[in-house]
């Protein structure tokens, strides 16, 4: 059986009708839209196998350049299983790099089609924005910018990142949170690896400064004695060269951590650092400037980064040459000639809680004032009872001492046994948590209630405290089915549903 379409089925009859004499091949050709040369071919074919010319030699046949199915069913494994969120041209690298599997990407897309596993660019409405050139040399401006994602791991993490507007060349490290000391030891690693550069392109987050900041920050105040501009961006779109970088980062960087098994930190900025910048970033993604000199500048001899690149608070300096830093008070035991009471000291922040302290760029030997602990009201009350069996122990007798101090008898004797048996720590205050109160609600109605809003969960306190008064003659107050409630935990409708839920259901 031949089954052929509204095209084929017309070259048919047309033919048909030329060999029968009926049509003339000048008329099959326009009718056609074919060559003489096809129409005579046609006709010479018709002639010996009949309506069957209209089939293609090849049709039903395997192509000769097909892949191999099993080929196709072992990348698709590999899709579903390793590589489910790579885009396509990241897929194909890795199956070649990876698997030593090199297919067309044509090829890959259908087969990755085939299975819905299709990683589609994120589709934005588009808005126009001013062309801007690139920076003509290196160094001229970097922009910077942080990402909280879940890069690793079920947490997330900041990538803090600056690159070269001319180059593209990036610098970035993973941090807890976007913070000043994270900025700040980015900044440091540019200036160490490459030199000062000349202007920070940088939105408008308080971090950098601006307004949120009146215009002063660490970042602000660090780039300022380092002689670098800082320019704040109106738009994300001002800054979108490391935006569309952060775009690529998260493309192509969270799968490659997910398949080297990379879940903490450390592992994930020598991963960064050593593996991915140098080996894809800095080979596909860099350009060259249009000019082949650099604007970076190395950095002065006389200039330390350590008195840069750290956090600087002031504290005004008291008459007793103390200051206080951190709910603490210092004391500044370097020797000086004259007093700087009054004067403000410059506090530099360090890693894990530690600073220096410095007056007119000179650091301070200072050491922690450690005032007296006030006695806590429980120390005291322990006190007293220790002094009152004290007073019994000096006079024994124990009557004696109980009309003295006011304490009974059988309080004496109480702590006397409590002190054998536990010790001094026997006499703090115990709590009683299985103690009833008097006024509290009796144990009937607090089940009436129970049950009531059980069956009427989305009824409110007060609702249930008027509908058990009407239905029940029970008294109760809203605030009183609220106390209930939130021992129960069950102030909520959706807290009384889910508890209803757990109840065994009657048969």
């Amino acid at each position: 059986m031949i089954m052929m379409n509204s095209k084929a089925q017309l070259a048919v009859d047309v033919i048909a009708k030329v060999a029968e004499g009926r049509l003339t091949i000048g008329n099959a050709t326009k009718l056609l839209n074919k060559s003489r040369r096809t129409i005579e071919r046609y006709l010479h074919r018709y002639r010996k196998v009949g309506v069957q010319f209209i089939i293609h030699g090849n049709t039903g046949k395997a192509p000769v350049n097909k892949t191999p199915d099993k080929l196709k069913q072992t990348v698709q494994q590999l899709i579903r299983v390793k590589y489910y969120d790579l885009n396509l041209l990241h897929l194909a690298e890795l199956l070649e790099a990876n698997e030593h599997i090199v297919v067309k990407r044509e090829t890959l897309r259908c087969w990755a089609h085939d299975i819905h596993h299709v990683k589609r660019a994120k589709r934005r409405r588009s808005r126009v924005h001013k062309h801007r050139e690139r920076m003509e040399a290196a160094g001229l401006m970097l922009q910077m910018d942080g990402s909280p994602h879940r890069w690793f791991g079920n947490k997330k993490s900041c990538l803090i990142a600056a690159i070269d507007d001319a180059t593209s060349e990036l610098f970035a490290e993973f941090f807890p949170s976007e913070t000043t000391a994270g900025c700040l030891k980015v900044l440091r690693s540019i200036i160490e690896k490459r030199g000062i550069f000349k202007t920070l392109y940088v939105d408008r987050a308080g971090i950098f400064g601006g307004p949120k900041r009146s215009n002063f920050s660490q970042m602000q105040r660090a780039c300022e004695e380092l002689g670098i501009e800082i320019i704040f961006a109106s738009s994300p779109q001002g800054k979108g060269r490391i935006e569309r970088a952060f775009d690529t980062l998260q493309d192509r960087l969270i799968p490659e951590l997910r398949l080297n098994n990379i879940n903490d930190m450390v592992s994930a900025n020598s991963y960064l650092r050593h593996v991915f910048i140098p080996q894809f970033w800095h080979k596909k993604l860099t350009v060259k400037s249009k000019l082949n000199n650099s604007e970076y500048k190395l950095l002065p001899p006389h200039v330390n980064l350590d008195d840069i690149c750290v956090i600087k608070q002031y504290r005004k300096i008291r008459n007793d040459h103390t200051f206080s830093y951190g709910n603490k008070f210092y004391f500044i035991e370097s020797p000086l000639k004259h007093s700087i009471a009054h004067q403000k000291i410059e506090i530099r922040s360090k890693s894990q809680g530690k600073f220096s302290a410095y007056f007119a760029g000179r650091q301070l030997k200072i050491n922690e004032v450690v005032e007296p602990i006030k006695t806590s009201m429980e120390d005291i009350e322990i006190q007293k009872k220790l002094d009152v069996l004290a007073l019994a122990d000096k006079l024994g007798n124990v009557s004696e001492a109980s009309r003295l101090s006011g304490v009974s008898r059988d309080t004496i004797y109480r702590h006397r046994r409590l002190i054998k048996e536990g010790g001094i720590d026997a006499l703090k205050r115990q709590e009683t948590p299985n103690h009833r109160h008097l006024n509290r609600t009796d144990d009937e109605v607090e089940k009436l209630v129970i049950e009531f809003s059980l069956q009427n969960p989305h009824l409110g306190q007060a609702q249930v405290s008027r509908q058990l008064k009407t239905n029940y003659s029970v008294e109760i107050s809203p605030a009183g089915v609220r106390y209930v409630w939130l021992r129960e935990n069950m102030n909520t409708a959706a807290l009384r549903l889910a508890k209803l839920e757990l109840l065994p259901k009657s048969a």
